[in-house]
Formats: C-alpha cells, structure tokens, sequence
C-alpha cells in the first residue's frame, strides 16, 4: 500500500472517478525537468507525453491547453479552438494561485476551478497518454479518452508547424 503522502490529488480524483491510471516517478533532485527529459526517464515516447499550459484569452477569461512536451503552443491556433481574439500565456506568479499547481507540476486535472482544456489532436492517435500527476517528479499515465471525459475538454489542432 503506498504511503498517503505518495498519492496526489490527481491520483485521488482518478481513483475516486474508478479511472484506471499508472503511475510514474522520475527523479528530480534539480527541481524540474523538462518534459522531453521526462519522457525518457519514464521510458515514453515525447508525442505520449503531454504538458499542461495555463492561458488567458483576450476576453479575460482562462483557458488550458495539453499538447505533447517536445511541441510549442501555436498561440493562433489556441485562440481559434476557444473563440478568442488572442490568447497569451500566463505569468508563472499567476499559476500557484489560480491552479493550485507549481510550472513543472501543472495537471489538467484537479485545478482549483475547471478551466475550458483542450487537448492537441494527436492525444487520440494513443492508447494511453501521460500528463502530470500534481507536482513534480510524479505523473499518470491513463487514455486519451479518460481524460478528456474527466475534464471536459475538447480536441483541435494546437501545435506550432515544423
């Protein structure tokens, strides 16, 4: 059984919801690591392995966005699968707050409020995606189709070309 303290409140959510997962660890005594490093670390390809990137539209409105770690959000795109004008990136000092989460431990699921998420268009090409677990050094790996049931979200083109 492993100790309260292993389990995060993604795995909770999860396990509450009856939502199969697996669970990794990778160490980072660094602090964090990038997602492409993460991916080897836990033996993944980079395109199974998404991050999770906290936005605000022109409107003032929060949106989330997943797309796999070695991918750059193309900000365009993500305005156009939300209905917003333009959207930007969040600063890091804004995150803990409107989250619960630190940058390197950011998990579409479990957010303090549920935020409009739309996950890049490959996730549905695997059978299971990797996304983090809460905080750093932990992540789930669980279906594609799992998870955007869990959070609501949407699926579109978001990544930025070659």
């Amino acid at each position: 059984m492993a100790k309260k303290d292993d389990k995060t409140n993604v795995m909770r959510t999860l396990e509450q919801k009856n939502i199969p997962y697996t669970a990794h660890g990778y160490p980072h005594e660094d602090g964090a690591v990038d997602g492409v490093t993460v991916a080897g670390l836990i033996g993944r390809d980079p395109g199974q392995v998404f991050k999770t990137l906290v936005t605000r539209g022109a409107s003032g409105g929060y949106y989330v966005f997943d797309i796999p770690v070695a991918d750059s959000l193309d900000l365009k795109k993500a305005a156009r699968a939300v209905g917003e004008k333009s959207i930007a990136m969040i600063k890091s000092a804004e995150l803990l707050p409107l989250t619960g989460y630190i940058h390197g431990g950011c998990s579409p699921v479990g957010m303090k409020k549920p935020f409009p998420t739309v996950f890049d268009e490959t996730a549905e090409l695997w059978d299971t995606i990797v996304v983090s677990a809460g905080r750093i050094g932990a992540q789930v790996e669980l279906t594609p189709a799992d998870l955007i049931e869990l959070v609501g979200a949407s699926t579109a083109d978001l990544v930025m070309e070659g």
